[in-house]
Formats: structure tokens, C-alpha cells, sequence
């Protein structure tokens, strides 16, 4: 059997009933860092034997583990913060588990993006994006994509990008609001929320610590979707002689949407022979 253990985002004290008797009576610990998980069962008075399993060994760990659990050993797999597989490599694990015949159960807990949703206020349905890409055209590429998204988006930032990734959110959706949580649920927690605009200009500059948190809304304008964009498109096309980049610009600024967006709603039209 494996077990998919959600632990402690932070606070020590969020962990489950159910996750600690688990953790107490598996054969194996599979964790990302040893000394971390270490340091959790210390504060609750026990030990287990540990092994890790991060992304720079799942390759050889990972048949290593799978071998176990078809000898009927139980292994409880733990990710440094929160639920498993969620960033993290546990996902391969689960999946090899799965395609072994090993039964696979789930002991729920904290996750970050779950976390921080909740104290949004943000409706709607949900995407989780994860962390963003490192490089700064794959990540405005993303971005520029996900501007046309009309859920509530999670995503995980590491503080040393949030400024410069809040300033690319800001120019691909300025029309959203964000909340933005550093060192969720531990002593110094703090957390930002507004229109993704201010708030980018709020922490421009500031020198962040810990792993951060942000949702996006909804679409301040939802009911602005992309048939009331492509309406405006075609009516403004027809009240004057714009066309292209320059259309999907007045139309943007008349309706106060990312120029993206606009201008990818023109590309559609154009494609379905409606505008030239």
C-alpha cells in the first residue's frame, strides 16, 4: 500500500489525526528532505525509518520504492510542504504505483494553493497553474496564453521572482485581482491583495522572503467574454476603417481588456472570414 501523506505547509500543528497514525505505522517514510521530515516526527515523539525521494534520484529511488511495495512493505509518501504531487515529483511515484497494481490511498491535508484560495474571496471555478517558468519568455508566453483563462488561477512563486513575475501578470491581465501570500501559515506571514496592478507596484522593490502563494481572479469583466469582445471587434470595424493590430488596440482601450487578448479574438474572427 502507499500512502499519499499531506503535511504541514508550516504551522507543526496542521496535520491531521489520521496523517500522524499513518506516518506511525508505515514500514517506510518516502520524503523530498529527510531532515525535514525528521524534524516533524520529533516534535510528535516518534521515529520511522526514512528514505528520500526528490527529482535528483526518483529515477533510481523510484523502482527501488516500487520493489518494496510489491513485497507488501507500506510506504507513506510526504513532500517537504503540503499535499503530494502538486510541484513536486511525487506524481511519478503514484503513477508507477498505479501501473504495479499497488493500491493507492490518499491521507488529505494542507496544500498551499488550497490554503491560499480559501482566504481569497475569489469565485469561481479553479485552474492550478503551479510555478511559473523560469526563463522570462517562457514565462511571459504563459502568461500572454493564460490572459484569455477565464477561471481563478493558482500559482507558486519563489520571492526572488515575484516582483518582476507580478509586473508580467499586471501587463497580461490588469484586469484581475490577486492575493498574494509569502510564508503561509508560518510566524511571519504576510499577504497582499488588491487589483494585480497595485499590488505589483506595492511590492516592486521590496525584498521578499519565503515561498509565495498568488491567486488571480476571475476576469473583472467576465460578462466581457470573448463573444462581447468579437461583437465590439466587428462593430468597430464597421464604424471605421480599422483593421489588425490597430482594431484590436481601440477596441482593447474602449473596453479596458489586455491588447493580447483583443488582438487574439481579432486573429479568430479573421480566421472564420468575418473581419479582413
Amino acid at each position: 500500500m502507499l500512502y499519499v501523506v499531506a503535511t504541514p505547509i508550516g504551522n507543526l500543528e496542521d496535520i491531521t489525526l489520521r496523517a500522524l497514525r499513518v506516518l506511525k505505522e508505515v514500514d517506510l517514510i518516502a520524503c523530498e528532505d529527510t531532515r525535514r521530515t525528521r524534524k516533524l516526527l520529533s516534535h510528535y515523539g516518534f521515529k520511522k525509518p526514512l528514505v528520500s525521494y526528490h527529482a535528483h534520484n526518483q529515477k533510481t529511488r523510484g523502482p527501488e520504492l516500487i520493489a518494496r511495495l510489491k513485497r507488501g512493505e507500506t510506504i507513506a509518501l510526504v513532500s517537504d510542504a503540503g499535499t503530494p504531487g502538486f510541484s513536486d515529483p511525487g506524481a511519478d511515484l503514484v503513477a508507477a504505483a498505479w501501473d504495479a497494481g499497488i493500491q493507492v490511498q490518499a491521507v488529505p491535508g494542507p496544500a498551499a494553493g488550497v490554503a491560499a484560495l480559501s482566504m481569497s474571496g475569489f469565485k469561481g471555478d479553479v485552474a492550478f497553474v503551479g510555478f511559473l517558468p523560469r526563463r522570462a519568455g517562457k514565462r511571459r508566453d504563459l502568461l500572454t496564453a493564460l490572459a484569455n483563462e477565464p477561471r481563478v488561477l493558482i500559482f507558486y512563486e519563489a520571492p526572488g521572482r515575484l516582483a518582476e513575475t507580478l509586473a508580467e501578470i499586471a501587463s497580461a491581465m490588469p484586469d484581475r485581482q490577486v492575493l498574494v501570500v509569502r510564508e503561509l501559515t508560518k510566524l511571519y506571514e504576510e499577504s497582499w491583495r488588491g487589483p494585480v496592478t497595485e499590488v505589483a507596484q506595492r511590492l516592486a522593490g521590496r525584498d521578499i522572503k519565503g515561498e509565495c502563494t498568488l491567486i488571480l481572479s476571475m476576469p473583472a469583466d467576465r460578462d466581457r467574454g470573448k463573444v462581447n469582445v468579437a461583437e465590439e471587434l466587428l462593430k468597430t470595424a464597421r464604424e471605421s476603417r480599422l483593421t489588425g493590430r490597430r482594431l484590436a488596440e481601440a477596441v482593447a482601450a474602449d473596453l479596458k481588456l489586455p491588447r493580447r487578448r483583443v488582438y487574439q479574438t481579432y486573429l479568430e474572427l479573421k480566421g472564420q472570414n468575418r473581419l479582413p
